[in-house]
């Protein structure tokens, strides 16, 4: 937190009066009084709405079983390097070949010990050949492994009606009724399946125009520009707003396509705390007291990026206070909102929605057609200025294809449902179902006593595991029961973070999620996953805290 005792705005803080104010809950900066409230609303001439967070730590000896697991993994795969290496064992992965062992090394030996020491003993929990819509249920093509997961083989059978609780279906809108898709068969009929040509040549499509102004609309923006790829809008696009001689400031928690587009930018990139608003003001304050490095110029631009929903800590981001920070130091604010467009906000559309924001104060809104819309693709949305030098500056919409028009169809549709232009209150309905099932799941998860990450209102739910030897027993216990779920270790989490996504969607009945209930019920008693002590930790506390100014 700021120097109490700095000078801010020609005007010296004094220390104790500022004391007295905080022991009342309520002090004032520029005139403007904030009250301050632990794990509730931070910030309450910020924040329209309580903001809850929960990220309790495990219990210390979790944290110590943990370390030795991986340590005795670690162990037993050096061992086993050593047997395959004597002959002993039978070296089944990828290997330079006797004759090229002077060249330059296509697979790294260490970078892959991981990958064959442990992952590969839990492989069969990942990649799984689903054979129908991912809706809320979906059916599984079996299969068996003869070699601990080098290679499978399907059986024939079929597994059916297992729960899906790993998709992003959101909304539900990854369906398959025939009435719901008529006009999406239609356009198929009509245009085909591929455009074979991009934006900029022969692939600009009249679908493409409709939906750019459909997007626009939806957001409350001046203007929007349409992706074939949601990945490929944050990579492709990021590098044509900076470049070199600009700041790029990141939370560390962003996704991979947010870090790639970062770093083609040519772009000096500095990393904040997640959600952390002191470790962000200080990267701010230093760039513009320091410039840039060497030759001490200011910055050409500073672009904060950030996401919406963080897809693995099920967190929200901390819009108003980013939004406060990037006015006072006159940054610029990239949003990405690929799990939050459709997701939150009382009419789905997202995180500006969520706070009572104007969408204005976001420089650029991204999202992507994957999630809420059952769909493929992303969106650039902003000022005219904005979308029209994309148009002509973004390497997605120079070399990439256009998106195909039964895909653009389809979001039109499901965006119209959700704005209810169809002439139909369902949009609305799933978005309300989406909320009340997210919140009665997160709660019922609470009560039970297992340790989750995340908003409240987040309908990613990361449920800790932590132990590594549990991963693979928890996936294939819950396949047993007919539910499908996600699980991520290290290296896509901390190491000792490992855990399991669920992914809430509106088409989710009550019966549904009170089966996955129970049966997670069961098995966190027999894997012994209920770690929580019912305690709020620390870290939402820290995040509480404020170092910036507002404007007057």
């Amino acid at each position: 937190m700021a120097n109490p005792n700095a000078v801010s705005n020609g005007h010296l803080h004094c220390h104790q009066k500022r004391n007295n104010l905080l022991k009342s809950g309520i002090y004032k900066k520029n005139g403007i009084a904030k009250e301050i409230k632990k794990n509730g609303i931070s910030n309450g001439g910020l924040y329209k709405r309580p903001f809850n967070e929960h990220f309790e730590q495990a219990p210390m000896y979790v944290a110590v079983f943990t370390y030795v697991g991986f340590g005795i993994g670690t162990i037993f795969g050096y061992l086993r390097d050593f047997m395959r290496a004597c002959g002993l064992e039978r070296c089944t992965f990828a290997a330079e070949r006797e004759e090229q062992k002077d060249f330059v090394p296509l697979y790294q030996d260490f970078e892959n010990f991981y990958t064959r020491n442990l992952y590969m003993r839990i492989r069969d929990n990942w990649n799984r050949p689903i054979c129908t819509v991912p809706g809320p249920q979906f059916d599984l093509m079996e299969r068996i492994t003869d070699d601990f997961n080098w290679t499978f083989r399907f059986t024939g059978r079929t597994i059916k009606d297992v729960i899906n609780m790993g998709s992003y279906n959101y909304l539900g809108f990854a369906e398959t009724d025939a009435n719901a898709l008529k006009t999406v068969a239609d356009v198929l009929q009509n245009y085909g399946t591929g455009v074979c040509s991009t934006r900029q040549e022969m692939g600009n499509l009249d679908k493409h125009l409709e939906l750019e102004n459909l997007v626009a609309r939806f957001l409350d923006v001046e203007a929007a520009m349409v992706f074939g790829m949601g990945f490929a809008t944050n990579s492709m696009n990021i590098p044509s707003l900076v470049g070199k001689g600009c700041l790029i400031l990141s939370d560390e928690l962003n996704h991979t396509s947010l870090v790639l587009g970062a770093r083609l930018s040519g772009a000096t990139i500095r990393i904040f705390k997640h959600n952390n608003m002191q470790s962000l003001e200080k990267l701010l304050r230093d760039a513009i007291a320091y410039g840039q490095p060497r030759s001490r110029r200011a910055w050409k631009k500073i672009l904060i990026l950030v996401e919406g929903i963080y897809s693995m800590e099920g967190s929200i981001v901390r819009l108003p206070e980013i939004v406060a920070l990037k006015k006072r130091y006159k940054a610029y604010l990239y949003l990405d909102e690929a799990h939050s467009i459709g997701a939150v906000g009382p009419t789905g559309r997202g995180v500006v929605e969520y706070f009572g924001m104007d969408p204005e104060d976001v420089d650029v809104l991204m999202g992507t057609f994957t999630k809420s819309f059952g769909a493929a693709g992303g969106y650039i949305a902003g000022k005219k200025e904005l979308v029209d030098f994309l148009r002509t500056h973004s390497h997605s919409a120079i070399y990439a294809t256009s998106m195909c028009p039964p895909v653009a169809e389809q979001i039109i549709r499901s965006m119209k449902c959700v704005m209810g232009l169809d002439g139909t209150t369902q949009g609305l309905q799933r978005v309300r179902q989406l909320r009340e099932n997210t919140r009665y799941f997160r709660r019922r998860l609470h009560e039970m006593g297992f340790i989750i990450y995340g908003n409240d209102d987040s309908p990613v739910v990361p449920l800790l595991i932590y132990m590594p030897g549990k991963i693979g027993a928890f996936a294939r216990r819950m396949l047993d029961k007919n539910i499908g779920v996600v699980v991520v270790g290290f290296p896509a989490t901390p190491i000792a973070e490992s855990r399991a996504r669920f992914c809430v969607s509106a088409a989710h009945t009550r019966e549904m999620l009170d089966t996955v209930l129970n049966a997670l019920d069961e098995l966190g008693d027999f894997l012994q996953l209920k770690y929580s002590r019912h305690a709020r930790s620390s870290r939402p506390e820290l995040y509480n805290e404020t170092g910036f100014e507002l404007e007057d």
